[in-house]
Protein backbone atom coordinates (compact mmCIF):
# COMPACT_ATOMS: atom_id res chain seq x y z
CA UNK A 1 0.00 0.00 0.00
CA UNK A 2 3.20 2.11 0.06
CA UNK A 3 3.33 2.26 -3.07
CA UNK A 4 0.09 3.72 -4.00
CA UNK A 5 -0.03 6.00 -1.20
CA UNK A 6 3.06 7.57 -2.61
CA UNK A 7 1.70 8.16 -5.80
CA UNK A 8 -1.55 9.87 -3.84
CA UNK A 9 -2.03 13.82 -5.47
CA UNK A 10 -4.00 16.73 -4.11
CA UNK A 11 -6.23 16.70 -6.48
CA UNK A 12 -9.28 18.71 -5.31
CA UNK A 13 -6.80 21.81 -4.04
CA UNK A 14 -5.14 21.84 -7.54
CA UNK A 15 -5.93 24.49 -10.37
CA UNK A 16 -7.80 23.94 -13.01
CA UNK A 17 -6.60 23.15 -16.22
CA UNK A 18 -7.31 23.49 -19.97
CA UNK A 19 -6.62 20.79 -22.56
CA UNK A 20 -3.72 22.82 -23.47
CA UNK A 21 -1.80 23.30 -20.20
CA UNK A 22 -2.20 20.11 -19.39
CA UNK A 23 -0.44 18.43 -21.75
CA UNK A 24 1.97 20.93 -21.83
CA UNK A 25 2.33 20.15 -18.34
CA UNK A 26 3.07 16.90 -19.33
CA UNK A 27 6.55 17.92 -20.48
CA UNK A 28 6.91 19.69 -17.25
CA UNK A 29 10.15 18.79 -15.38
CA UNK A 30 7.88 19.27 -12.27
CA UNK A 31 6.64 15.22 -11.81
CA UNK A 32 3.71 16.14 -9.94
CA UNK A 33 2.47 18.53 -12.61
CA UNK A 34 2.89 15.74 -15.17
CA UNK A 35 1.45 13.17 -12.60
CA UNK A 36 -1.33 15.07 -12.49
CA UNK A 37 -1.90 16.52 -16.27
CA UNK A 38 -2.09 12.36 -16.66
CA UNK A 39 -4.82 12.02 -14.58
CA UNK A 40 -6.54 15.10 -15.62
CA UNK A 41 -6.45 14.14 -19.49
CA UNK A 42 -8.20 10.82 -18.00
CA UNK A 43 -10.80 12.15 -15.73
CA UNK A 44 -12.00 14.06 -18.82
CA UNK A 45 -11.63 11.61 -21.57
CA UNK A 46 -10.11 14.80 -23.42
CA UNK A 47 -9.94 13.92 -27.49
CA UNK A 48 -7.03 15.11 -28.66
CA UNK A 49 -4.36 13.68 -31.00
CA UNK A 50 -1.79 15.75 -29.05
CA UNK A 51 -2.89 13.99 -25.72
CA UNK A 52 -2.80 11.02 -26.79
CA UNK A 53 1.07 11.55 -27.93
CA UNK A 54 2.02 12.78 -24.87
CA UNK A 55 0.39 10.46 -22.96
CA UNK A 56 2.25 7.27 -24.76
CA UNK A 57 5.16 9.64 -24.82
CA UNK A 58 4.65 9.49 -20.55
CA UNK A 59 4.75 5.61 -20.72
CA UNK A 60 8.71 5.84 -20.86
CA UNK A 61 8.99 7.75 -18.27
CA UNK A 62 12.20 7.77 -15.71
CA UNK A 63 11.92 10.60 -13.89
CA UNK A 64 9.02 9.79 -11.76
CA UNK A 65 9.97 7.12 -9.56
CA UNK A 66 9.04 6.13 -6.07
CA UNK A 67 11.66 4.53 -3.12
CA UNK A 68 10.12 0.53 -4.29
CA UNK A 69 11.02 1.99 -8.08
CA UNK A 70 7.17 2.43 -8.98
CA UNK A 71 6.30 4.67 -12.15
CA UNK A 72 3.35 6.91 -10.83
CA UNK A 73 3.45 8.50 -13.96
CA UNK A 74 3.43 6.18 -16.10
CA UNK A 75 0.56 4.37 -14.21
CA UNK A 76 -1.38 7.20 -14.92
CA UNK A 77 -1.15 7.67 -18.13
CA UNK A 78 -1.70 3.84 -18.92
CA UNK A 79 -5.24 4.76 -17.02
CA UNK A 80 -5.68 7.77 -19.30
CA UNK A 81 -5.28 5.93 -22.98
CA UNK A 82 -7.57 3.57 -22.17
CA UNK A 83 -10.28 6.08 -21.01
CA UNK A 84 -9.25 8.40 -23.90
CA UNK A 85 -10.44 5.12 -26.39
CA UNK A 86 -7.61 5.72 -29.14
CA UNK A 87 -6.31 2.67 -30.35
CA UNK A 88 -2.77 3.82 -31.31
CA UNK A 89 -1.89 3.57 -27.96
CA UNK A 90 -2.32 -0.47 -28.03
CA UNK A 91 1.32 -1.21 -28.98
CA UNK A 92 2.43 0.88 -26.29
CA UNK A 93 0.51 -0.55 -23.66
CA UNK A 94 0.92 -3.99 -24.60
CA UNK A 95 4.95 -2.95 -24.22
CA UNK A 96 3.82 -1.76 -20.69
CA UNK A 97 3.00 -5.58 -19.45
CA UNK A 98 6.42 -5.74 -19.72
CA UNK A 99 6.86 -3.40 -16.65
CA UNK A 100 8.64 -4.53 -13.49
CA UNK A 101 5.71 -1.71 -12.04
CA UNK A 102 2.55 -4.01 -11.04
CA UNK A 103 0.96 -1.04 -10.95
CA UNK A 104 1.64 -0.29 -14.25
CA UNK A 105 1.38 -3.67 -15.67
CA UNK A 106 -2.53 -3.49 -13.77
CA UNK A 107 -3.33 -0.02 -15.65
CA UNK A 108 -2.36 -1.15 -19.20
CA UNK A 109 -4.35 -4.74 -19.15
CA UNK A 110 -7.34 -2.55 -17.58
CA UNK A 111 -6.99 0.29 -20.25
CA UNK A 112 -6.34 -2.95 -23.03
CA UNK A 113 -9.80 -4.39 -21.75
CA UNK A 114 -11.36 -0.86 -22.66
CA UNK A 115 -9.84 -0.80 -26.03
CA UNK A 116 -10.79 -4.70 -26.66
CA UNK A 117 -8.12 -4.96 -29.36
CA UNK A 118 -7.46 -9.04 -30.00
CA UNK A 119 -3.57 -7.95 -30.84
CA UNK A 120 -3.46 -7.62 -27.08
CA UNK A 121 -4.39 -11.45 -26.74
CA UNK A 122 -1.46 -12.72 -26.54
CA UNK A 123 0.92 -10.77 -24.42
CA UNK A 124 -2.50 -10.88 -21.91
CA UNK A 125 -2.18 -14.94 -22.04
CA UNK A 126 1.50 -14.45 -21.85
CA UNK A 127 0.61 -12.88 -18.26
CA UNK A 128 -1.29 -16.30 -17.24
CA UNK A 129 2.26 -18.26 -17.93
CA UNK A 130 2.58 -20.53 -14.89
CA UNK A 131 -1.03 -21.29 -14.32
CA UNK A 132 -2.54 -21.11 -10.46
CA UNK A 133 0.62 -22.56 -9.11
CA UNK A 134 2.51 -18.88 -10.08
CA UNK A 135 -0.24 -16.86 -9.11
CA UNK A 136 0.73 -16.35 -5.22
CA UNK A 137 1.31 -13.37 -3.25
CA UNK A 138 4.63 -11.37 -3.64
CA UNK A 139 7.10 -11.28 -0.54
CA UNK A 140 6.89 -8.10 1.07
CA UNK A 141 3.75 -6.77 -1.12
CA UNK A 142 0.07 -6.09 -1.20
CA UNK A 143 -0.23 -8.01 -4.43
CA UNK A 144 0.17 -11.62 -6.41
CA UNK A 145 3.20 -11.80 -9.04
CA UNK A 146 0.82 -10.50 -11.60
CA UNK A 147 -2.58 -8.38 -12.06
CA UNK A 148 -4.93 -11.80 -12.57
CA UNK A 149 -7.80 -9.69 -12.28
CA UNK A 150 -7.34 -7.03 -14.89
CA UNK A 151 -5.57 -9.89 -17.25
CA UNK A 152 -8.68 -12.32 -16.86
CA UNK A 153 -11.22 -9.18 -17.34
CA UNK A 154 -9.45 -7.96 -20.36
CA UNK A 155 -9.51 -11.33 -21.85
CA UNK A 156 -13.00 -11.81 -21.21
CA UNK A 157 -13.87 -8.20 -22.64
CA UNK A 158 -12.03 -8.88 -25.89
CA UNK A 159 -13.38 -12.42 -26.47
CA UNK A 160 -10.23 -13.97 -26.50
CA UNK A 161 -11.93 -17.44 -26.86
CA UNK A 162 -8.29 -18.96 -27.50
CA UNK A 163 -7.59 -18.44 -23.59
CA UNK A 164 -10.44 -20.40 -22.55
CA UNK A 165 -7.91 -23.05 -20.72
CA UNK A 166 -5.73 -20.69 -19.45
CA UNK A 167 -8.60 -18.94 -17.61
CA UNK A 168 -10.59 -21.83 -16.21
CA UNK A 169 -8.12 -23.15 -13.97
CA UNK A 170 -8.08 -19.58 -12.29
CA UNK A 171 -12.04 -20.55 -11.15
CA UNK A 172 -10.24 -22.09 -7.84
CA UNK A 173 -7.61 -19.86 -6.90
CA UNK A 174 -7.36 -19.24 -3.63
CA UNK A 175 -8.05 -15.31 -3.64
CA UNK A 176 -12.14 -14.94 -4.31
CA UNK A 177 -11.23 -11.36 -6.54
CA UNK A 178 -9.35 -13.75 -8.92
CA UNK A 179 -12.30 -16.11 -9.09
CA UNK A 180 -14.86 -13.54 -9.64
CA UNK A 181 -12.30 -12.65 -12.31
CA UNK A 182 -12.27 -15.73 -13.85
CA UNK A 183 -16.03 -16.18 -13.76
CA UNK A 184 -16.66 -13.06 -15.25
CA UNK A 185 -14.65 -13.97 -17.88
CA UNK A 186 -15.69 -17.02 -18.56
CA UNK A 187 -18.53 -15.81 -19.06
CA UNK A 188 -18.14 -14.04 -21.11
CA UNK A 189 -16.25 -16.33 -23.46
CA UNK A 190 -18.75 -19.51 -22.90
CA UNK A 191 -21.83 -17.69 -22.16
CA UNK A 192 -22.70 -20.61 -20.10
CA UNK A 193 -24.98 -19.40 -17.19
CA UNK A 194 -22.50 -21.84 -14.43
CA UNK A 195 -20.16 -19.03 -14.19
CA UNK A 196 -23.01 -15.98 -13.88
CA UNK A 197 -24.32 -18.51 -10.99
CA UNK A 198 -21.12 -18.34 -9.47
CA UNK A 199 -20.94 -14.14 -9.52
CA UNK A 200 -24.38 -14.45 -7.74
CA UNK A 201 -23.39 -16.94 -5.05
CA UNK A 202 -21.06 -14.69 -4.08
CA UNK A 203 -23.37 -11.94 -3.37
CA UNK A 204 -24.19 -14.23 -0.09
CA UNK A 205 -20.20 -13.70 0.79
CA UNK A 206 -19.99 -12.32 4.35
CA UNK A 207 -17.41 -9.67 3.05
CA UNK A 208 -18.50 -6.73 1.79
CA UNK A 209 -16.28 -6.20 -0.47
CA UNK A 210 -16.43 -9.26 -2.24
CA UNK A 211 -20.30 -8.53 -2.39
CA UNK A 212 -19.65 -5.27 -4.35
CA UNK A 213 -17.07 -6.83 -7.06
CA UNK A 214 -19.63 -9.52 -7.87
CA UNK A 215 -22.18 -7.06 -8.17
CA UNK A 216 -19.84 -5.10 -10.75
CA UNK A 217 -19.16 -8.35 -12.70
CA UNK A 218 -22.68 -9.18 -12.91
CA UNK A 219 -23.13 -5.79 -14.43
CA UNK A 220 -20.32 -5.53 -17.01
CA UNK A 221 -21.39 -9.28 -18.33
CA UNK A 222 -25.12 -8.91 -18.42
CA UNK A 223 -26.27 -11.23 -16.08
CA UNK A 224 -30.11 -11.07 -16.48
CA UNK A 225 -30.91 -13.76 -14.85
CA UNK A 226 -28.88 -11.83 -11.77
CA UNK A 227 -31.27 -8.35 -11.51
CA UNK A 228 -33.44 -9.74 -8.26
CA UNK A 229 -30.43 -11.30 -6.80
CA UNK A 230 -28.46 -7.49 -7.69
CA UNK A 231 -31.69 -5.71 -6.20
CA UNK A 232 -32.24 -7.11 -3.22
CA UNK A 233 -28.01 -7.72 -2.52
CA UNK A 234 -26.89 -6.47 0.80
CA UNK A 235 -24.95 -3.74 -0.40
CA UNK A 236 -25.10 -0.47 -0.86
CA UNK A 237 -28.16 0.94 -3.00
CA UNK A 238 -25.92 2.95 -5.46
CA UNK A 239 -23.57 -0.02 -6.09
CA UNK A 240 -26.97 -2.04 -7.03
CA UNK A 241 -28.10 1.00 -9.51
CA UNK A 242 -24.97 0.56 -11.04
CA UNK A 243 -24.74 -3.30 -11.27
CA UNK A 244 -28.40 -2.66 -12.72
CA UNK A 245 -27.26 -0.02 -15.46
CA UNK A 246 -24.95 -2.73 -16.70
CA UNK A 247 -27.91 -5.18 -17.38
CA UNK A 248 -30.05 -2.78 -18.93
CA UNK A 249 -27.40 -1.22 -21.29
CA UNK A 250 -26.55 -4.76 -22.56
CA UNK A 251 -30.28 -5.73 -23.27
CA UNK A 252 -30.79 -2.67 -25.25
CA UNK A 253 -27.92 -3.25 -27.38
CA UNK A 254 -29.44 -6.82 -27.50
CA UNK A 255 -32.99 -5.30 -29.02
CA UNK A 256 -31.17 -2.70 -30.23
CA UNK A 257 -33.52 -3.11 -33.73
CA UNK A 258 -36.60 -3.66 -31.76
CA UNK A 259 -38.25 -0.41 -30.73
CA UNK A 260 -40.36 -1.62 -28.06
CA UNK A 261 -38.45 -2.16 -24.67
CA UNK A 262 -38.11 -6.07 -24.48
CA UNK A 263 -39.83 -7.10 -20.72
CA UNK A 264 -36.16 -7.37 -19.47
CA UNK A 265 -35.29 -3.73 -20.25
CA UNK A 266 -38.79 -3.06 -18.46
CA UNK A 267 -38.09 -5.02 -15.47
CA UNK A 268 -34.71 -3.77 -14.69
CA UNK A 269 -36.02 -0.54 -14.89
CA UNK A 270 -38.40 -0.99 -12.72
CA UNK A 271 -35.99 -2.55 -10.17
CA UNK A 272 -33.52 0.44 -10.49
CA UNK A 273 -37.18 2.70 -9.74
CA UNK A 274 -37.27 0.86 -6.62
CA UNK A 275 -33.71 1.52 -5.42
CA UNK A 276 -34.18 5.48 -5.68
Amino acid sequence: MIEQGAEEYSRENAPPLTTEQAIANLHSPDTSLRYYAAWWLGKFRVQSPEAVDALIAALEDEADRTELGGYPLRRNAARALGKLGDAKAVPSLIKCLECSDFYVREAAAQSLEMLRVPAAVPALMQLLDGGVASAVQVPGRPHLTQPYEAVLEALGAIGATEAIALIQPFLDHSTPRVQCAAARAMYQLTQDPIYGDRLVKTLDSSDLKLRRIALADLGAIGYMAAADAIANAKVENSFKLFALKGLLEHQLKEELDVPPLCDNAIKVMNLMDSLL
